[in-house]
């Protein structure tokens, strides 16, 4: 890491600007410089972006790239590594809002997993995957009835999912039991991150970083993006940078909010002390919380965790180091599931930007005419993005809209607003979380 933009805490934590996963490059790509044409250009370097304008690269599209820092700058490197076919809202609720949905999202959801494992075999990336599945635990009587009911939607609705018992499929002591997600598992998204842009700067795809975006314009020919020191003319545009995409004045409005999320790692753990925590499935854990909190284990043996206490924005989104008060309720939060590791110290914390949509779901569509737009975060932008991106380049060459493409179309880009836009809201669903905790505490 860049420790000129770290820092020490008192409390001994190393509090980074960027990663705690990989450092930063040093080859970067040149910034953008005259006057250049594309068919199409592709604003974002994270997931998304790389995947699209990489699948369009590889089928003959003269393509350009576009990204304000280095590719896989923002959450790409940054979140926990989850492989999942997770969606994001508690599935009650989304079988509520979205009925006729939730099979065709949940067939986009599975879709997903299956092509970013096929991606990581066939760019030989080397990542440090395992693939274990994930559990959705509950950490509460209340969350544990809430998991079978959810478990039981989500197969019906075909999702590869169902409800384990914690101590029979050797979850912590502390996690009665979930929703077992069997594909994906856990990887290092530092490395997944550098692995697509490796292959991207390998392939014909012209890609330009430190080329922050001032405006696009679209004109009768197709739209012109300018940059600090250049321009590109291009039949068609792709917004492909997530949480970012409200920066840009043609991005739909309220497509998505953004939040910063925190991730704490603790030191090296003796592997006999993680296994006497009942650990022995390894698989990654996010809890039945309102906000989840999240726990994996890393090859290096040290624990991961994180989210709990999301920040809403304000102002321009950039480069940030964690809030101290937050990481201190992440450990809180590790210390009560963890009681065992109460010794264990926390060594260092970063954080990034994720997008949330209004319906939690992914979505994509046209913006205005050849301007595209698409956003698959939501806190699985891992699985996701690498697939929308993929498809969303295939209907760019002319192939017929496949399935799980259309199950996250929008025809119209009007979005309401999303509940995560409201510091309010996010604090609520804290506080929520966190009585949730203590009477469950008091009941037992």
């Amino acid at each position: 890491m860049n420790k000129t933009t770290d820092t020490r805490a008192d409390n001994g934590i190393e509090y980074s600007s960027f990663s705690g996963w990989i450092e930063r490059p040093t080859d970067f790509a040149p910034p953008l410089e005259g006057g250049i044409t594309a068919d199409v250009v592709v604003v974002g370097g994270g997931y998304l972006g790389m995947a699209t304008a990489l699948r369009l690269a590889e089928r003959g599209v003269d393509v350009a790239l576009l990204e304000s820092e280095f590719c896989g700058w923002g959450a790409a490197s940054r979140n926990a590594g989850y492989l999942t076919n997770t969606l994001a809202g508690d599935a009650q609720m989304l079988a509520a809002m979205h009925p006729w949905r939730l099979r065709r999202v949940i067939q986009f959801a599975d879709g997903s997993v299956n092509y970013s494992d096929g991606l990581i075999d066939r760019l030989g990336i080397d990542c440090d995957y395992e693939r274990t599945g994930n559990v959705i635990a509950a950490v509460t009587r209340g969350q544990l009835k809430r998991s079978q009911w959810n478990a039981q939607i989500l197969a019906n609705a075909g999702a590869d999912a169902e409800f384990v018992d914690g101590k029979e499929f050797g979850l912590p002591t502390a996690f009665l039991g979930g929703i077992y997600e069997r594909p994906g598992g856990l990887l290092n998204p530092g490395k997944y991150a550098r692995g697509l842009r490796s292959a991207l700067l390998n392939s014909q795809a012209k890609v330009f970083e430190h080329s922050p975006v001032g405006s696009i314009q679209p004109t009768s020919t197709g739209v012109t993006v300018t940059t600090a020191r250049g321009r590109v003319h291009a039949e068609r545009l792709v917004i492909a940078n997530n949480a970012h995409s409200r920066d840009l004045a043609i991005s739909p409005r309220n497509m998505t909010a953004p939040l910063w999320v925190t991730l704490v790692e603790t030191e090296p753990i003796d592997p006999e002390r993680l296994r006497e925590t009942g650990w022995t499935s390894r698989v990654g854990i996010s809890t039945h919380h309102l906000v989840l909190e999240s726990f994996r284990i890393t090859p290096r043996n040290t624990i991961i965790f994180g989210v709990r206490q999301p920040e809403t924005a304000r102002g321009v989104l950039g480069a940030r180091t964690p809030d101290p008060g937050v990481v201190a309720d992440l450990v809180r939060g590790f210390r009560a599931r963890f009681p065992t590791l109460h010794d264990v110290a926390p060594q260092r914390a970063w954080g990034g930007w994720i997008a949330m949509t209004a319906s939690w779901f992914p979505v994509a569509g046209e913006a205005d005419k050849n301007i595209y737009y698409a956003v698959a975060c939501n806190g699985h932008g891992l699985a996701q993005g690498p697939y929308l991106g993929s498809l969303l380049a295939d209907r760019l060459c002319g192939d017929e809209v496949s399935d799980d493409l259309q199950a996250v179309w929008r025809a119209r880009p009007r979005f309401a607003p999303s509940p995560a836009s409201s510091p309010t809201a996010v604090r609520a669903a804290w506080r929520l979380d966190r009585f949730s905790d203590l009477l469950d505490r008091r009941v037992r």
